[in-house]
């Protein structure tokens, strides 16, 4: 045996304290202290990730747990999976169920373990795959124990070390070991854990060693940080890495953008016919931004998204030339399409790797490594830079949505990739405007003709479920956010308005039945009919999380209402103007003959505010909950 493996392998016999698997109870549930069982329903008794470095190429993981399920609501939270593919490898599988004294109730069969493909309903070919593994046993509390070895061909697949899985799991006792030559640089970032890793050498192997103890639930929290901020977790990393027979760096940003680019080197070599296509396209058109447009929509009107995931293409895009032939690519290969596209009309455009997804917005921006899922496009002009989200077919050119829109971002250049900011979309993009003219007759039904414009990340939903659902589908999904007790759709149409900044317009007719209430002379009406607040915040005890706003919007309603005949105002709701450092609301009424005016503005702003400032963030929502429901009182006259 090889002198380092071997002193790795003795090592991690020391480190790995074996569970006893017959005869004498293993983690009785009697022994969780009462602390880690509140607000918990599953608790992880211990937890253990051992990374053996060996070389670049070779990189041996053992992950050993133990989880008590509390009850019914933790029997998913303990379900077997791992991802493996041509990079990582499954080597070995264990498990054993435990009842509530920790007395042993079955141990895993190999047999009973699922191997499917991870192929999912965008995707056309990839060799990923899951194992997947669960006791199902109903009888609470049990405890389960499992135990995965790995082989990773490359340390650019360092596991994150993050023992607690969720905010109502907790950890009695978690701890990550990492060995290594002692000449290799270990690089690793923290969050939330006190201190340096205990680090220690011993014959030329390095060790690294984090360890947390009793690590209570986390509380639920409205617009908390992302969870990686909110618990104990580590990065790892090493400086350099290999992948197949390719070598890169990680030490900096500009280093890995490098390794991307030469990666994808040459892949954007177009065929001839689309060459001529490109000029066909573009030659009799005179400025840059025309060129774009008719280059995106092109694209967008005759390829398509598809994953294909083989091997190293999970990294490496296709070329130009098998997107032109095949009408389809992933996000990388449409990207790179597009470019090449540019790249032919004489505009130059680069690829950015990106950390996609609706709540995603930062990243480690001080550790370099493959923290992305994504990939756009970006045409540089100097300060005007038009970003391209290629695998859309129905987006506008220059505009992303809160998919990839305020995040750092890399840039993947030959020489000077780096990380950026994809675009903020302020308040003045993110709006609902809207004007209602209804009408109210004796028995307080009223009629409701509703003309709204939607712009900016406000219509980024509407936007989606009009290109992909039917027209009986968008009905239903609009009735679940109508705040009204009952009534009828007469009429609804969507239509998509300008750009840069895409808005689309709604029109709605509705005939609402018993709007108002009657009660003798006396009609109670509430003049907000399409717009309330359904936010309202709980108090929470002891914020932690600082409080997340991704983007700013701006909600005006402009509402006119003609009251039925004999009826005069009693009673009139003062006009409402509350200013808040998380943004503004005011509303009036004005009545004049039988016609009520109601005007209503809601900002809300972007940002992060410090946990302390919770009760004044549920003072605003509340004022806003309660002012949108305020009632106004009309008298029958006497004739």
């Amino acid at each position: 045996m090889h002198k380092r493996l071997a002193i790795g392998a003795c090592l991690l016999s020391l480190l790995i304290a074996r569970p006893v698997w017959a005869g004498e109870p293993v983690y009785p549930v009697s022994a969780i202290p009462v602390a880690l069982k509140q607000n918990a329903h599953t608790v992880k008794r211990l937890d253990e990730t051992i990374v053996r470095i060996n070389d670049l190429a070779d990189v041996r993981v053992i992950h050993h747990y133990i989880v008590t399920v509390l009850d019914e609501k933790g029997a998913s939270d303990v379900m077997f999976y791992e991802y493996y593919d041509k990079f990582r490898d499954v080597r070995s599988v264990s498990g054993t169920l435990y009842d509530s004294l920790g007395g042993q109730v079955k141990r895993m069969k190999q047999s009973d373990i699922k191997d499917i493909s991870a192929v999912d309903d965008a995707s056309l070919m990839t060799d990923a795959r899951l194992k997947l593994h669960r006791f199902y046993h109903n009888v609470y509390p049990y405890t389960v124990e499992y135990e995965v070895e790995m082989r990773y061909g490359s340390t650019v697949f360092l596991p994150v070390w993050q023992p607690q899985d969720d905010l109502d799991c907790t950890v009695e006792q978690s701890r990550l070991v990492v060995t290594a030559p002692a000449d290799f640089t270990l690089r690793y970032r923290s969050y939330l854990y006190n201190g340096e890793p205990v680090k220690t050498t011993d014959k030329n192997i390095a060790t690294y060693v984090w360890e947390v103890k009793q690590v209570p639930a986390l509380k639920e929290e409205f617009n908390p940080d992302e969870f990686y901020r909110r618990t104990p977790t580590v990065l790892l990393g090493t400086e350099m890495f290999e992948l197949e027979k390719y070598k890169g760096s990680l030490a900096t940003w500009k280093d890995f953008g490098a390794f991307v680019y030469k990666l994808n080197e040459g892949r954007d070599v177009l065929p001839d016919n689309m060459k001529a296509k490109v000029h066909e396209l573009t030659d009799g058109l005179n400025s840059r931004t025309e060129k774009i447009k008719a280059l995106y929509r092109y694209m967008q009107q005759n390829y398509r998204y598809i994953s294909v995931q083989l091997g190293i293409g999970g990294w490496q895009t296709f070329d130009a030339n098998y997107v032109a032939t095949k009408g389809y690519g992933d996000c990388k290969a449409l990207s790179n399409y597009m470019m090449s596209l540019l790249k032919e009309a004489g505009i130059k455009s680069n690829c950015v790797l990106v950390k996609a997804g609706e709540n995603k917005h930062t990243i480690w921006e001080d550790f370099p490594d493959f923290q992305f899922n994504h990939v756009i496009l970006c045409v540089p002009d100097g300060k005007d830079t038009t970003w391209l989200e290629c695998t859309s077919n129905t987006l506008p050119a220059g505009y992303l949505g809160d998919f990839t829109d305020n995040r750092p971002v890399l840039v993947i250049d030959e020489n000077e990739s780096k990380l950026v900011r994809t675009p903020f979309y302020s308040m003045d993009c993110n709006e609902q405007h809207r004007n209602i003219h209804a009408a109210i007759d004796v028995e307080g039904n009223i009629n409701i003709d509703a003309n709204t414009v939607y712009s900016g990340l406000q219509q980024d939903r509407l936007h989606q479920m009009i290109h992909v659902l039917s027209e009986e589908k968008q009905l239903e999904v609009l009735r679940k956010g109508l705040d009204l007790s009952s009534y009828d759709i007469s009429s609804l149409r969507y239509k998509e308005l300008g750009t840069p900044i895409p808005s689309i317009e709604e029109k709605l007719q509705i005939k609402g039945h018993s709007y108002a209430a009657v009660t003798g002379k006396r009609m109670f009406l509430v003049p907000n009919i399409l717009s309330r607040e359904g936010r309202k915040l709980d108090a929470e005890e002891s914020r932690k999380s600082e409080i997340k706003f991704n983007f700013a919007y701006r909600d005006i309603d402009t509402v006119s209402i003609t009251l039925p005949a004999g009826y005069k105002p009693e009673s009139i709701p003062a006009p409402v103007s509350y200013i808040s450092k998380f943004g503004a609301y005011t509303n009036s009424i004005v009545i004049q003959g039988n016609t009520l005016s109601y005007i209503r503005k809601l900002e809300r702003k972007a940002g992060t505010f410090p946990a302390a400032d919770f009760p004044e963030l549920m003072k605003f929502y509340a004022t806003i909950y309660k002012s949108d429901r305020n009632r106004l009182v009309l008298l029958k006259e006497e004739l």
